[in-house]
């Protein structure tokens, strides 16, 4: 089994309890195959038979994801045994305890071999300043990830390794990343390269294990239709907290191809943000915390940060990986100078396509 202590899971099975205590995990247990709530850790079997099963997709013909917080027993039974729990009704923890259960996770992270993903917004920013250990950015030269990068570690007194990008490079990278996510659509495409890209770097200078943000944007409302509930028509809830939710659901999906697109690259992703001692405050926050009635996301995140960040990087604005790294902008150019037009439909996901054949 992956990221879980199995005397800690054994008892959330029997129990329920959805937040035990680890970063995720995913695996076979006592003849159990079994996946934690957020989905953490990627787990497949091969169609319908979850007695041939793996942790890397490409080592099944045809692989289908487990869901997060199911069980599949030993006579194949398959069920949900963890959700999220429900927010406390008037509860509000402290941004004090959050920022007490950021640094109970930062200060278990092992930093044997470990680098960190740093694009310099509050997420990774985090992670660098409890963190001694090197960070890296990757983008086109001109792009708002670099430029925020180098700003943010100026202000934390700390260095910062570019992954310098340029079109060969992403051409090259592009067939790898689709056999390791099973995904050609450029959104997916678009996030996952430079998460390769800096994971190669990293592993090319010595290092098993990133250090990876993910996760933040999700649990403290990090997106502008989370903000824009009800009114967003991107979001079915009528409130803040509920369209944070509702995202909430899209992470498993989303760290399946973040951990195997690090996997593939050779490194071991590592998620303090999603420490279980984090998710649980974070799911308890009232929406006025996740965004400010100054329309300030990820506003409780952003006020915990500041025990360790200057204000000019706890509230630095961020742009999207595939768009901060000017990745998408590229893909779209490459797209075009090879014949797929914006007219036809969906054109970069197309050009991905042929590139794999």
């Amino acid at each position: 089994m992956r990221g879980g202590d199995p005397d800690i899971v054994r008892p959330a099975i029997e129990t329920g309890e959805s937040l035990p205590g680890t970063r995720g995990f995913a695996g076979e247990i006592d003849g159990r195959l079994v996946r934690d709530v957020l989905g953490r850790q990627p787990l497949f079997f091969e169609g319908d038979d979850p007695d041939e099963w793996a942790f890397d997709r490409t080592n099944l013909t045809d692989p289908t994801p487990l869901p997060a917080g199911h069980v599949v027993d030993p006579d194949e039974t398959r069920r949900e045994v963890w959700s999220l729990p429900d927010p406390v009704r008037g509860g509000s923890p402290a941004v004090a305890e959050l920022g007490e259960a950021i640094d109970a996770s930062l200060g278990s992270v092992d930093t044997d071999g470990l680098a960190v993903a740093f694009s310099g917004g509050v997420d990774s920013a985090l992670l660098a300043a409890r963190l001694d250990v090197p960070l890296y950015v990757a983008g086109f030269p001109d792009s708002h990830d670099v430029k925020a990068a180098r700003e943010s570690a100026r202000l934390l007194d700390r260095e910062v390794r570019v992954v310098e990008l340029d079109h060969d490079t992403l051409v090259d990278a592009v067939p790898a990343v689709v056999r390791a996510t099973g995904r050609t659509n450029a959104m997916d495409v678009g996030i996952a390269l430079p998460l390769y890209l800096i994971a190669e770097r990293a592993v090319a200078d010595g290092f098993e294990r990133l250090a990876v943000g993910q996760g933040a944007d999700e649990l403290f409302g990090g997106y502008a239709k989370v903000a824009g509930a009800p009114e967003d028509p991107r979001v079915e809830a009528d409130t803040v907290r509920g369209a944070r939710r509702e995202v909430l659901c899209s992470l498993p999906a989303q760290l399946e191809r973040d951990v195997l697109a690090l996997r593939d690259a050779g490194v071991e992703p590592v998620a303090p943000l999603l420490d279980d001692r984090v998710v649980r405050v974070a799911l308890s926050l009232p929406g006025t915390l996740l965004v400010s009635d100054r329309d300030e996301r990820k506003y409780a995140l952003r006020l915990a940060a500041r025990e360790w960040l200057p204000d000019r990087v706890a509230f630095r604005e961020k742009k999207a990986l595939q768009y901060g790294s000017l990745v998408a902008r590229e893909l779209d150019r490459l797209a075009r100078q090879s014949g797929f037009k914006r007219r036809m439909d969906d054109h970069v996901t197309q050009y991905v396509e042929s590139l794999v054949g």
